[in-house]
C-alpha cells in the first residue's frame, strides 16, 4: 500500500505536469521561438542577472555561513532565522519589503537617491538585488552545513605548520568545502534564474530592462502560449541539470569526507 501511494504521488504530482509540458511543446517550432528577439533578450537578461546574483551571494553569503557555522554569539539563532527567512517568505512579500526598504521613499532607498542618485526599483540592478535576496539563503545554508561537518583537525594541522588564518582558509578549508560551495552556488543560480514574485513586485516587467524569463513566460501565456511553453522548457532543462550536478557534487564531497586520514 505504501509503495502504491508513493507511486501514485510520483505519477500525479511530479511526472504528470512534466509530461504535460513536454507533450504540448512545439518541437518543430522550438528553434524559431527561442530565436525571437524578445525571447533572446529575456534569456540574456536572465543569464546576466542570475549570474550577478550568484556572485553577490558568494561574496556576502560565505562570510555569513562562516559566522553561523564557526562562531558562537548571543542571538545567533535570530541571525540565522533572518538570513534564512527569504526561503519561506512569499516572494511577493519579499518584493514589497524590498520596495519599502530600497524604494525612492524607502528606509534606505531615500538616502541612496539623495546622496548618490541611485534608484534601484524598476531597474536591472533592482532585478539583481531581488534575486540575491531570495537566492542567497540557499548558499548560506549549504556552506554552513559543510563548515559544521568539516573536521577542524585539518585546519589545526595547517596552523601548526605556520600557516596564517587566511592561508588555512584558502589552502585547507576552501578546497574541502568546495563541493558544497559549488552545490550551493548552483542552487543559488537556479533559484535566481527562476525568481518571479519579488522581481515583478520590486523591479517590474519592462522588456529589455527587467523582464527575465519567468516574467516573459507569465506575459506570453496570454499572447503567445507557444513561446511560453518554449521558455518553460528552457527553465525545466536548467533545473534538471542543476539538480543532477548538485547531487553529483554532494556525493563527491561525502566520498572525500569519508576517506580516513592516516595518523
Amino acid at each position: 500500500m505504501v509503495l502504491a501511494l508513493a507511486a501514485a504521488a510520483l505519477a500525479v504530482f511530479f511526472v504528470g505536469p512534466l509530461v504535460g509540458l513536454l507533450e504540448r511543446t512545439p518541437w518543430r517550432e522550438l528553434p524559431a521561438l527561442l530565436g525571437e528577439p524578445e525571447v533572446r533578450t529575456a534569456l540574456r537578461l536572465s543569464l546576466v542577472c542570475s549570474l550577478s546574483a550568484t556572485a553577490l551571494s558568494i561574496v556576502f553569503g560565505v562570510p555569513l555561513a562562516w559566522l553561523l557555522g564557526r562562531t558562537r554569539f548571543t542571538g545567533q539563532s535570530v541571525v540565522r532565522a533572518l538570513v534564512l527567512l527569504p526561503m519561506v517568505l512569499p516572494p511577493v512579500v519579499g518584493g514589497v519589503a524590498l520596495l519599502l526598504a530600497f524604494g525612492r521613499r524607502g528606509l534606505i532607498g531615500q538616502w541612496l537617491d539623495q546622496w548618490f542618485g541611485v534608484r534601484l526599483p524598476f531597474t536591472t540592478a533592482g532585478v539583481i538585488l531581488a534575486e540575491t535576496f531570495v537566492a542567497m539563503p540557499f548558499l548560506v545554508i549549504t556552506v554552513e552545513a559543510a563548515l559544521r561537518s568539516l573536521d577542524p583537525r585539518f585546519e589545526e594541522a595547517g596552523a601548526t605548520l605556520g600557516a596564517g588564518r587566511w592561508t588555512v582558509f584558502r589552502r585547507v578549508t576552501l578546497p574541502m568545502i568546495g563541493p558544497s560551495l559549488a552545490a550551493g552556488a548552483a542552487l543559488t543560480w537556479a533559484r535566481a534564474l527562476g525568481e518571479f514574485g519579488a522581481t515583478i513586485t520590486f523591479a517590474g516587467n519592462f522588456e529589455g530592462r527587467t523582464q527575465t524569463v519567468p516574467l516573459a513566460v507569465f506575459l506570453a501565456l496570454e499572447t503567445d502560449p507557444a513561446a511560453a511553453i518554449a521558455l518553460s522548457l528552457v527553465l525545466l532543462a536548467v533545473s534538471v541539470t542543476v539538480l543532477a550536478v548538485v547531487g553529483t557534487r554532494v556525493l563527491a564531497g561525502r566520498r572525500v569526507d569519508a576517506v580516513p586520514v592516516a595518523s
